[in-house]
């Protein structure tokens, strides 16, 4: 599978695709052989902006992309949840939930779902705590298209110590416990430059980083997980004549059926 933007992802505004564009995209997916096309949102996007200019033109583009996934036939969509700007907790995550349900009705008629990307809670970004998602989801209106989008490095920033076999089992069970493993839609299946609970947003290469092989290792071998789409967001360029993009999937495939692993940084080759 792969993950997409349906537009630039640093513009407001944004052409929207012509009926001959849609066919040419959806006939290239169906001959790719590609199972599943992820779409992220923008990075301008934000919803819950104490800046009230900010807040509806963050509204009016989400839900132009929701249109715009609905025509390309795309089933889920990832968003950040955004960031409270001084607002506060509870009003940013409240603002969430308003835009989000705001977007969807303006984009009446599609069935996009939303993946919540969960985040490394830097500065009043919000959805660092798997509960702060769950609340996004009990105060939206339209809480059954709501999914998480759990991001590795991200969940490691926050606090969250999946680098063993047990933290993982932690983890997940908290995750089961507070929004239920049913809710992820899609991994980012990144490493971290930052150590855990840094709360700082710094993707490293596979096995490079502070969040080690044996977390990736436990998700690509995690049954329920098994037709959930999983991407890399790594840092770009090459080592050698391989680029960075195939080593990382050729580690993660090299993964897959191993009971364990005992590899630090250092063992990736």
């Amino acid at each position: 599978m792969i993950q997409i933007f349906t537009s630039s992802n640093m513009a407001w505004h944004v052409k929207s695709p012509s009926d001959e564009e849609i066919e040419r995209f959806r006939r290239a997916w169906e001959e790719s052989g590609i199972r599943e096309v992820v779409a992220h949102d923008s990075y301008l996007v934000n919803v819950c902006s104490g800046d009230i200019f900010t807040a509806e033109r963050s509204v009016k583009a989400l839900g132009a992309e929701l249109e715009r996934c609905e025509r390309m036939g795309l089933r889920n969509m990832v968003m950040h949840p955004g960031a409270h700007t001084g607002r506060g907790e509870e009003a940013g995550l409240k603002g969430v939930a308003e835009g989000i349900d705001e977007a969807m009705e303006a984009a009446s008629g599609t069935k996009v779902r939303i993946l919540l990307e969960t985040t490394a809670g830097s500065g009043t970004v919000l959805g660092w705590r798997f509960e702060q998602l769950a609340r996004i989801i009990e105060m939206s209106r339209h809480g059954e298209r709501l999914g998480v989008c759990f991001d590795t490095a991200h969940v490691l920033g926050a606090g969250y110590d999946l680098r063993s076999s047990e933290g993982y089992d932690r983890v997940m069970e908290e995750f089961e416990r507070v929004l239920g493993t049913e809710r992820i839609g899609c991994f980012h299946l990144n490493d971290s430059k930052t150590g855990m609970a840094s709360r700082v947003d710094r993707h490293e290469q596979i096995g490079h980083g502070e969040v080690g092989l044996e977390a990736f290792r436990m998700i690509v071998n995690d049954e329920r997980f098994a037709d959930v789409p999983k991407v890399i967001e790594t840092p770009k360029g090459r080592k050698g004549r391989k680029s960075w993009d195939r080593i990382n999937l050729e580690t993660l495939r090299g993964l897959m059926g191993r009971e364990n692993t005992s590899q630090g940084k250092e063992g990736v080759k």
